[in-house]
């Protein structure tokens, strides 16, 4: 596997133009914000909390809930409050989606398009996949007039393209929230699609997922979800800083100074596993976050403890942590479709390494991965530098070209 420098893509450049390159210009101005949204969500010292809206009717569903096929829209729309350009429309969806146990769940999310004529065949579809934004209803990112990364989802839409960005069911419906795990938050992200283009006729049939964080390795579930010729309209997925197995993941979260994502991993293991008994994974300081982190979308309570006084020793050992991190595992089967995987950063939630490990999983299973590697740079200057990659890559899918593939 063969890392990929800047250089490279200098030999296939973009054309030059006074939009792209104010486009780009938001992207780095976005850069430092987007980097640092986890630590908003953990950080009790976080000063400038992203303005929240009310979790209003619209989120609401009939108890009992009335069946669904999994895509299919239950309501729509348009929403005026969100801090966008003013070319861009958003319309909030309601959809229906499926649990891991393949219940029938409700799943919210907003829909970002041009204002203006469609091209001919629809605005063709970006999906967002987004990182951790905690785990209480009201912790949605549609229900952020930011919506946690409006810049960066605003330049996919300058350049062209409608965004459907979910939720996650269970953030913002009532629904369990399965935080932290992959497969049910890609089934949301390929629902998502089909809800959006109920609601939207203007939208096209063509479309790519991307994901930044945990948002990442969502949008490598997606690859993996959809087999072959499932869907002849996906094009691919972009994983952006995030991508690691899951034990080496939370093993990493250890050694760092303070980390409750490690509580919010106890919540997901509990969704998933009614067996599963929280003190015995978490100490009485840990479990104390958990249940504040359970109706809050910020860490409130105080200083937050370090990650060593979180957890109980042994706890990866636990049968439900093995279990879920077993189904939560990238690369054990194959991508039918091409990927774009982006990392550098030296330090940070997933360092490089862990994200080439998973790529040279995924090369030796043969899936077609353009791995870019920025060593030495932090997450808001890879973020930045790589927004040029991703544009290419994403206009190149849409054209019909070969994908690029650097395993060997």
């Amino acid at each position: 596997m063969i890392d990929v420098s800047r250089a490279w893509f200098k030999s296939k450049k973009l054309k030059s133009h006074s939009l792209l390159l104010k486009i780009l210009a938001t992207a780095l101005l976005f850069a430092a914000s987007a980097a640092s949204v986890p630590s908003q969500v953990l950080n009790p010292k976080t000063s400038q909390t992203p303005r929240r809206l009310p979790l209003s009717k619209f989120y609401d569903t009939p108890d009992p809930f009335p069946a669904g096929q999994p895509g299919e829209l239950i309501r729509s729309e348009p929403f005026y409050e969100y801090l966008l350009p003013y070319t861009i429309s958003a319309v909030r969806i309601l959809y229906h989606s499926r649990s891991p146990r393949d219940k029938d769940v409700a799943a919210s999310g907003v829909v970002l398009l041009p204002r203006g004529t469609a091209p001919v065949g629809g605005w063709p579809i970006i999906a967002w996949a987004h990182d951790l934004t905690g785990s209480a209803r009201q912790c949605a990112p549609s229900l952020l007039k930011t919506l946690n990364e409006g810049p960066l989802l605003s330049m996919y839409v300058g350049l062209g393209y409608a965004v459907v960005a979910p939720d996650y069911a269970g953030l913002g419906t009532s629904f369990p929230y399965e935080v932290l795990d992959v497969p049910s938050n890609a089934q949301d992200v390929i629902n998502s699609v089909a809800a959006a283009r109920a609601a939207l006729p203007q939208l096209g049939s063509k479309w790519l997922v991307a994901g930044y964080a945990h948002g990442s390795r969502v949008a490598v579930s997606v690859a993996e979800t959809l087999a072959k010729n499932a869907d002849s309209n996906y094009l691919g997925a972009i994983g952006i800083l995030g991508v690691a197995d899951p034990p080496d993941f939370f093993e990493h979260l250890v050694q760092e100074p303070s980390y409750p994502m490690l509580v919010f991993l106890a919540q997901g293991i509990k969704n998933q596993y009614a067996g599963f008994r929280v003190d015995d994974m978490l100490t009485d300081k840990g479990i104390a976050l958990y249940k504040n982190l359970g109706d809050s979308c910020e860490a409130t309570s105080g200083q937050v403890p370090n990650a060593a006084e979180l957890l109980k020793p042994g706890w990866q050992n636990n049968p439900y942590a093995k279990e879920f991190f077993s189904s939560n595992a990238l690369g054990r089967k194959p991508a039918f479709s091409p990927l774009l995987l982006i990392s550098g950063e030296t330090e940070g939630d997933v360092p490089s390494s862990l994200t080439a490990a998973i790529v040279g999983r995924l090369c030796r299973q043969k899936d077609r991965v353009l791995f870019v590697n920025y060593p030495g740079l932090n997450p808001s200057a890879v973020l930045g530098n790589s927004v040029g990659e991703q544009v290419s890559w994403i206009r190149a899918r849409f054209s019909g070209q070969p994908a690029p593939n650097n395993c060997h």
